[in-house]
């Protein structure tokens, strides 16, 4: 389980929410999905995603890392909402150790199709929850019509242009702190 800080904030839902119930429904919901990750991300899919996130943080130095997930892992989908998997994943995967505090990780559940977005504390003061939210619903708006490859380079993309504005160009050399592919998991 991961401690959160005030280092990192959740910005798809307001932090009132957070109190998480277990859930039989949920966890027979992702025992009972079939993987089909791969199947509605294919490889090309995968490169294109890849280099979107390139394009997106070619102006900045903001971090995107972006997780497709089929389903919760079933050992945890009882005790664990979509919301709180982004957490677990954003700490394990270190996007909050950028130089700048400046990842932002992306995270997509398709058997609930969620979509949640993590922000590093550098992000935190310099935006406003709307922004997200909004990112957030018009991905979810293109899943809804199986628009997945779409709605994840468009999701980048928009990230990209909040980052690039918070992120002066002015800034260092820019390194690539986290890997562009996207991450798949079940």
């Amino acid at each position: 389980m991961v401690t959160t800080t005030d280092t990192t904030e959740i910005v798809t839902q307001p932090k009132t929410e957070e109190v998480n119930q277990p859930s039989f429904k949920r966890w027979l919901k992702h025992f009972l999905y079939m993987p089909a990750t791969k199947r509605y991300f294919s490889k090309q899919d995968q490169v294109a995603i890849a280099q979107a996130v390139a394009e997106a943080e070619h102006d900045h130095v903001g971090e995107i890392q972006i997780v497709i997930e089929g389903h919760l892992p079933v050992n945890q989908a009882y005790f664990q909402n979509t919301r709180m998997r982004a957490r677990q994943l954003f700490a394990e995967l270190g996007v909050w150790d950028t130089e700048y505090n400046s990842g932002v990780l992306l995270y997509i559940n398709l058997c609930e199709r969620k979509v949640e977005i993590v922000i590093d504390r550098g992000l935190k003061t310099a935006t406003q929850q709307i922004i997200w939210d909004e990112i957030c619903k018009n991905m979810i708006a293109q899943l809804a019509q199986e628009q997945f490859k779409l709605a994840v380079i468009t999701g980048v993309m928009n990230i990209g242009e909040v980052l690039s504005q918070f992120y002066a160009q002015s800034m260092q050399e820019q390194n690539n702190e986290l890997g562009n592919n996207p991450i798949i998991l079940g």
